[in-house]
């Protein structure tokens, strides 16, 4: 039997319960799954660890158990840092014990992922100094405010800078625990545990492509700073004139600058922001199609019924049905 793999998930009071219980369980579908295919398969030894080895209440006001202190915890393969609910200064504040044994991980070359403000744990043992992060889009200008060194990444929900995995929220924490499975079982478990923990409809797994150092990323200041308004506002009525003279741009200044920037026009990349918002709620909602082409910007359905086959080759409601008997069916 292959070495197993370490994992430690670090507790904090007032932790966001599902950031810190969904890694546990898509590593223990992982698991189950690859040595089901291969018994020699490596098995997943994972520890629940607070600093004194007591439990700790969730911000939902939960339990959680833990199964060691930080003392008696060795080297890592993995440690995964939850969410914290709101203001996240005060638990840091309790909890600086994690600080250097973070840095002593890191160091050691453990992967380290942080979901939401649980990346702050990092921020604050220095080890996000000059390098890409992310964190939960309401603590975005904090989070600048408070660690001005990091290189912040709005516009990314997960980013990679060496060994440090930084998730923006629960659902893109879910994307970077597949993409860690993948690492460690290859594609077909990767493939099993997508199936399980994602209800829409999916290919075969990909690696996720989340930003890292290495990523060629478009130099224009000005066009992202349009991007990110576009992201905050896709269903309000948008005009490429307007958004030109709000960035202080020609019409025509502003296509050649954002096609130079992201290959596409600013029409085609507000288009896909709709669709893709679009799907989600399909997926999420009981919306009607109507109410949910209002919310995303469109006021014509048969417009948008058009514009959702050509992205998705499928009409918004077989889409939705396809999706829903996924959901509730029964193995």
């Amino acid at each position: 039997m292959e070495k197993a793999h370490r994992v430690a998930i670090l507790l904090s009071e007032n932790c966001l319960a599902t950031s810190a219980t969904l890694p546990i369980e898509i590593l223990a579908t992982a698991e189950g799954a690859a040595r089901a295919q291969n018994r020699d398969a490596a098995p997943i030894d994972i520890q629940r660890v607070s600093i004194n080895g007591k439990p700790v209440t969730s911000s939902s006001g939960f339990e959680l158990s833990a199964s060691t202190s930080l003392d008696q915890l060795e080297s890592c393969d993995l440690i995964h840092i939850p969410g914290l609910w709101r203001n996240p200064r005060p638990i840091i504040n309790n909890h600086r014990a994690y600080l250097p044994w973070l840095r002593d991980q890191q160091l050691r070359g453990s992967l380290i992922s942080a979901v939401g403000t649980g990346s702050c744990y990092l921020a604050e043992a220095g080890l996000l100094d000059g390098k890409a992060a992310t964190t939960h889009w309401h603590y975005f200008d904090q989070f600048q405010r408070d660690y001005a060194q990091v290189d912040l990444k709005r516009q990314y929900f997960i980013t990679r800078a060496d060994n440090l995995y930084c998730a923006a929220s629960v659902n893109s924490l879910a994307e970077l625990m597949v993409n860690l499975v993948f690492r460690w079982y290859g594609k077909s478990v990767a493939n099993l545990v997508q199936r399980n923990f994602f209800h829409e409809i999916r290919n075969s797994f990909e690696p996720t492509n989340f930003y890292t150092e290495e990523a060629i990323e478009h130099p224009d200041e000005d066009i992202l700073q349009v991007q990110i308004w576009m992201q905050d506002n896709f269903g309000k009525p948008v005009t490429i004139a307007a958004l030109a003279g709000q960035f202080g741009m020609s019409v025509r200044t502003l296509n050649r600058r954002f096609k130079n920037a992201l290959g596409k026009a600013p029409l085609d990349y507000l288009q896909h922001l709709r669709l893709n918002s679009i799907r989600e709620l399909l997926q999420s909602t009981n919306l009607t199609l109507a109410e949910i082409a209002n919310r995303c910007g469109y006021q014509d359905v048969a417009h948008l019924t058009k514009l959702f086959r050509r992205q998705f080759n499928t009409t918004p409601g077989v889409y939705r049905e396809t999706v829903r008997a996924k959901m509730f069916s029964t193995p």
